[in-house]
């Protein structure tokens, strides 16, 4: 299918001198539009961001959040506090706690397997950060991952998992889809005979809001390959994995 005929039926065609005028949001997601992409709380748009635009998307949650300062009531001009903290916001939303949405995929060095293991191996645990994108919470947690490689699969650097992680990781999202995405590019890179990934974590919309349960974790995990095929090798990966400290 062409990409033409994967474009919607109502787009709008604009000039670059048009697109030009337009707010860096407003590019971006004519762009997104145009090429028929979905552009989610979870999704990376880093493809159709161009250069300069981080800085002019800054811009605009800027102002935007200082309107949310004055519709809470909020003196910003007379309160030393809340001076610069719609600048704050902004440079943490875009540079920090969302950037998994606007940076490329870090670059991970592969190896072949050329001492053909084929044993398991466990990477863990890794602290991850994220938000809840039902409320904009942190979320705060542990990933385990166990990999069960083959003589064709991939190796790459310990720390490179970390990368991954952090930039899956760094986006609004929900847990289960977070774990998932995670187990979809290592199953891509890596090639592995089986995949485990177990993830743990507080939710601050949990903690903080709400029913306001401080003590409350969420525990979930993806197997693929042999780790869901073998019940003795998922067994002895979650035997391994530390249990929760009270």
């Amino acid at each position: 299918m062409s990409r033409a005929s994967q474009r919607p039926p109502n787009a709008i065609f604009r000039s670059e001198e048009e697109l030009a005028q337009l707010p860096a949001s407003e590019r971006v997601r004519y762009r997104l539009v145009q090429s028929g992409r979905r552009y989610h709380a979870n999704d990376n748009i880093a493809a159709f961001v161009r250069e300069g635009e981080i800085d002019e998307l800054k811009a605009e949650v800027q102002a935007k959040m200082q309107e949310v300062l004055q519709a809470l009531v909020i003196d910003t001009e007379s309160d030393h506090n809340t001076n610069e903290t719609a600048k704050r916001v902004a440079k943490m939303y875009i540079e920090e706690v969302f950037r998994g949405r606007y940076v490329p995929m870090p670059a991970v060095t592969e190896f072949p397997n050329a001492e053909r293991l084929n044993e398991l191996m466990i990477v863990g645990p890794i602290t991850v950060r994220s938000a809840c994108s039902h409320h904009m919470c942190p979320i705060f947690g542990k990933v385990w991952i166990g990999i069960l490689p083959n003589e064709h699969s991939n190796l790459i650097g310990l720390s490179k998992y970390a990368r991954i992680a952090e930039w899956i990781m760094s986006r609004p999202q929900i847990q289960e889809e977070a774990v998932t995405m995670l187990a979809n590019e290592l199953q891509e890179r890596v090639r592995p005979d089986g995949l485990g990934i177990v993830m743990e974590a507080d939710h601050f919309c949990m903690h903080w809001r709400g029913v306001k349960d401080s003590d409350s974790a969420m525990v979930n995990s993806v197997m693929r390959g042999a780790f869901l095929k073998d019940a003795n090798l998922r067994r002895e990966f979650l035997s391994l994995l530390p249990r929760r400290q009270g």
